[in-house]
């Protein structure tokens, strides 16, 4: 019955959901905070249906690894940052691949595995001690089980790793954090990882709605800006933000190392401080988003590599703390219709959708939880908490960015 119902659904709404002809890889985030989310064999058709043919997901589910079993679509699965400590231990880390990633090889293609999520800007010095040593231990694994050539290992950083990112050719990381990035940097060297940022432009234009261009955070015609020390053009902050992270990384000598944008995406609701937080803004970024993916244009300062971008997210979460945005970043309701209208075909697909009993088990790391069932670790509860401090940098850099734009 269920597979059945999927081939509706696919039958339904593939290729009809965007008007645009998707012609390169889409990213999407796979979050399950909620306890109303369809069945994965119910989720293959929707991220089918927007293009998008590689999942990121923010633990190992069993459920979704075994759904998504022979239909080509490449995953990453995560370690949350309460498994960095323990994912130290070679032996540790060992038994959690082979539970949670061999063991779906070669039918599901899990290509990545990213460890602990934006570990840098919690400035916590124990959590961001077991880094590093953390995805060192889990690539080895990787190796001794003959499986480093075709899972990569990285972890997932805030924007706010940068100190300054204005204008985009002059971006640095943090000083503070340079000692603890630079190894981090060699590491993706050695293993030909990307590095990984989350990128949210809605946070910029959030903290400061008069003074920061709608158009320019939304991708919408506008006259942009001018790196004065380049003389390159940027039309959208998103890629002012990236090339930003690219120079960051040239200055350390690190110009050649891949790039992925882990998380961008825009909340279809808010609070009522929440500026620009509406489903017609949230229309206009990711819809406009997937356009810029589709057409294989890169940044101005690389603009022949292709945009690697995972979008946030795929549903809402009805669970997630925070704000009212926080659940609200997802492309499809958890009835598998649109969130809005994004160029989609009206879509009713609630007889696809079979809610949870329960919610997810959050894990109790106090008790020292064992990884070792995948389904446990979010890796994330909210993108507001954990990124509080993650833009107070667009007041002194970012800011000076849309102000030149504006004057």
């Amino acid at each position: 019955m269920v597979m059945e119902l999927s081939r509706l659904l696919i039958l339904f709404i593939s290729g009809l959901l965007f008007h645009v002809k998707i012609v390169t890889s889409i990213g999407i985030n796979y979050g399950q905070i909620a306890n109303n989310l369809p069945t994965p064999e119910n989720v293959i058709p929707l991220v089918k249906s927007i293009g998008a043919t590689r999942v990121k997901l923010y633990d190992a589910d069993p459920k979704v690894l075994k759904a998504f079993a022979n239909t080509g679509v490449e995953f990453t699965v995560s370690l949350g940052n309460e498994y960095l400590a323990k994912m130290r231990d070679p032996d540790c880390a060992k038994a959690w691949i082979k539970s949670n990633v061999q063991a779906y090889l070669p039918a599901t293609k899990i290509t990545c595995i990213t460890v602990g999520n934006e570990v840098l800007t919690f400035n916590d010095t124990s959590l961001s001690g077991c880094l590093l040593p953390a995805m060192e231990s889990v690539h080895t694994a990787l190796v001794n089980l003959g499986l480093d050539k075709q899972v990569s290992v990285t972890t997932a950083h805030s924007l706010g790793v940068l100190g300054n990112s204005y204008p985009p050719s002059a971006g640095a990381f943090r000083k503070d954090l340079v000692d603890c990035m630079t190894p981090i940097l060699d590491f993706h060297v050695k293993t030909a990882s990307p590095f990984l940022i989350n990128a949210y432009p809605y946070f910029a234009y959030k903290g400061s709605p008069k003074q920061v261009s709608l158009d320019f955070v939304l991708f919408q015609p506008n006259q942009g800006i001018v790196d004065p020390a380049s003389n390159l053009h940027y039309d959208n902050m998103l890629f002012a933000q990236i090339d930003a992270v690219y120079a960051a990384l040239a200055s350390l000598g690190y110009k050649k190392l891949l790039l992925h944008i882990s998380e961008t995406g825009w909340p279809s609701k808010g609070d009522e401080d929440e500026a620009g937080a509406t489903a017609e803004n949230a229309k206009k970024y990711n819809g406009n988003l997937i356009k810029l993916i589709s057409s294989k244009k890169g940044t101005p300062m690389r603009p022949n590599c292709d945009l690697n971008i995972y979008v946030f997210a795929l549903f809402n979460e009805n669970l997630k703390p925070g704000p009212t945005s926080e659940r609200n970043y997802g492309l499809f309701k958890p009835d598998g219709s649109p969130a809005y209208s994004l160029g989609i075909s009206a879509v009713t697909a609630a007889n696809t959708t079979v809610a949870s009993p329960t919610p997810p088990t959050l894990p109790d790391t106090s008790s020292g939880n064992d990884p070792d069932s995948g389904s446990g670790s979010t890796g994330y509860l909210s993108i507001s908490s954990a990124t509080k401090g993650r833009y107070e940098f667009v007041g002194s850099v970012m800011l000076v960015l849309v102000v030149c734009f504006c004057s």
